[in-house]
């Protein structure tokens, strides 16, 4: 999920030095969205794996 933000924030840097912007506001949406799914993702999965077993 991180990778995709990446990926997407990159496309929206590219886009906007070429003057697309358009297209660099909707990936660097996209890239801020992602990321902080990812983080809560990241973040939830760590607390969930500190339990003990029931």
């Amino acid at each position: 999920m991180l990778s995709w933000a990446l990926i997407f924030l990159i496309v929206g840097i590219v886009a906007g030095v070429l003057g697309l912007s358009g297209i660099a506001g909707a990936a660097t949406q996209i890239a801020w969205i992602l990321f902080v799914v990812g983080l809560i993702l990241a973040i939830v999965f760590f607390l969930m794996g500190r339990r003990p077993p029931v």
